[in-house]
């Protein structure tokens, strides 16, 4: 399977801003606060950037936040395009209903790369049945719980009767690891103060 093998600190130092790629460690030990340039030997330069370059780097902010290959990433934008609703919030819903983001939302995983590890490895069921396809898009009313074979597993077991934060999309219950996905994800839910408008607009061109 392909994917980004980029260090996550660069990718964070190119986009100019924090992915949270690093989970928690983003908070404390981040590179992008001792360094907050792009990496490179002119990365201090001053640059005029054009309109293209600005809604480049919004798609690759994005695109590397939820961890996706080009190819992709474009499938869903073809396939937000294709909606009655507008693109780049289409866009978004759907990234945001993937399991592994959905896994990472219920603070079961420390980033979207661990939490994707964790759909893959099994670890995950919806609806009572084993999915490990990271991609897999869920739905309103879906129950996601930790299988129950994996719960004894230390990174499982260490979140039972703790406090999880979720969106209120979601809701997440730590003492039996199950969680239920309440709604659809609603604009103000999502962070990284993301302008969809200019993905849109690089994919028009």
């Amino acid at each position: 399977m392909a994917k980004n093998t980029s260090p996550d600190c660069k990718q964070c130092r190119r986009e100019g801003c924090k992915l949270f790629l690093k989970g928690e460690r983003c908070l404390t030990k981040c590179a992008f606060d001792k360094r907050p340039v792009a990496p490179g030997p002119h990365a201090t330069a001053k640059k005029k950037v054009s309109e293209y370059g600005v809604q480049l780097r919004e798609k690759q902010k994005v695109r590397r936040a939820y961890g996706l290959l080009e190819k992709q990433f474009r499938n869903y934008y073809e396939k937000a395009a294709k909606g009655k609703e507008s693109t780049g919030w289409a866009l978004l819903k759907m990234l945001e209903m993937r399991l592994d983001n959905v896994v990472y939302r219920m603070g079961l995983g420390v980033s979207r790369t661990e939490s994707r590890q964790i759909v893959n490895h099994g670890h995950i069921t919806v609806n009572g049945k084993k999915v490990n396809i990271p991609s897999y898009q869920v739905k309103v009313g879906d129950v996601i719980a930790v299988k129950e074979s994996k719960q004894s597993l230390e990174m499982f077991a260490s979140l039972k009767g703790l406090k999880v934060n979720t969106p209120k999309w979601l809701e997440f219950n730590t003492d039996s690891l199950t969680g239920k996905v309440l709604a659809l994800p609603e604009r103000d839910d999502i962070d990284l103060g993301i302008q969809e408008h200019l993905i849109v607009e690089f994919y028009s061109r």
